[in-house]
């Protein structure tokens, strides 16, 4: 099974009677999952079930549904609301005092949201009920088309970080080969020094080596590397994974780093540091494409 991404877009139509709507539900990258629910005055039911569509197909994301409908000119009853008009009235009434607005025109105020309200009360309960299942049942074919990109984007991603974890193997494979000349390194260093402070002498040779073992054990990476080259394995698994695997890719990230920076506060080779340093800067490249996975 594909990775799933959080990042798609679904839109359905329909239509029953004089009504008319659409549905478009749209996701973004988010570390929970959040649905918002836009729609029109009177199926608050929607809602409910926009949540419960939304739950049952994802784990993580923003989620923003909106269905807008509407009514076929000249069905059904129209009433003027005249609270909000009131609202509208007394919030302009300082400004059209004080010479800064003009006084409101009819056509004006009846445009403004809200003024103007289709009664859709005076439905049969059961044309309600109706309306509401279609609805509903277009909200779930708007889902169907944000699962269907989410999972196309999540194809990508598969390609993407499986190309990431290949060159994380390699650079591995590359700090293994290299880090295998850090012993002989050290010594010769160790060496050096010590005969520039004390000389040469069967002492000094014998304190070279116990100190030269020391030094080589303290820069030792190997436990790093096998760390590393496990969590590669993970990673592959994990792409491959049943469900929502975002989160554990996002910490295996993480654990991809703590092992990468102590194998740099390690290193005792410029050549062996450059490699570190590439290996942190394709890692920090994998965190960035894991945070668009489910």
């Amino acid at each position: 099974m594909a990775l799933s991404g959080m990042t798609g877009f679904g839109r359905a139509e329909g239509a029953l009677g004089d009504w008319s709507w659409a549905v478009e539900a749209r996701s973004v990258n988010g570390r929970n999952l959040e649905v918002r629910f836009r729609g029109p005055n009177g199926f608050d039911s929607l809602e409910r079930a926009a949540r419960e569509g939304a739950q049952s197909r994802f784990q993580r994301g923003q989620v923003n549904v909106s269905l807008t409908a509407k009514r076929a000119e000249g069905a059904g009853a129209v009433r003027i609301n005249l609270d909000q008009l009131e609202r509208y009235l007394a919030a302009g009434a300082p400004y059209v005092a004080e010479g800064l607005a003009a006084p409101p025109r009819l056509d004006g105020l009846l445009a403004l949201r809200g003024v103007v309200e289709a009664e859709a009360g005076a439905d049969d309960p059961e044309v309600l009920a109706a309306l509401e299942a279609a609805m509903s049942a277009s909200v779930a074919l708007a889902f169907e088309g944000l699962l269907a990109a989410r999972r196309e984007e999540g194809a990508s991603l598969t390609g993407i970080l499986g190309g990431l974890i290949d060159r994380v193997e390699s650079l591995v494979t590359e700090a293994e080969t290299v880090a295998g000349g850090q012993p002989a390194m050290i010594k010769e260093r160790f060496a050096r020094r010590m005969s520039e402070l004390a000389g040469d002498g069967a002492q000094i040779a014998e304190r070279i080596v116990v100190e030269a073992a020391a030094m080589a054990v303290k820069a030792d990476v190997r436990e790093e590397l096998d760390r590393l080259t496990g969590h590669v394995a993970a990673a592959r698994a994990l792409i491959v994974a049943e469900g929502a695997t975002g989160r554990r890719l996002d910490f295996l990230t993480q654990e991809f780093m703590r092992e990468t920076n102590t194998m740099c506060a390690k290193s005792a080779l410029p050549t062996l540091t450059t490699t570190g340093l590439e290996l942190k800067a394709v890692i920090e490249q994998f965190r960035e494409q894991v945070q668009n996975v489910e």
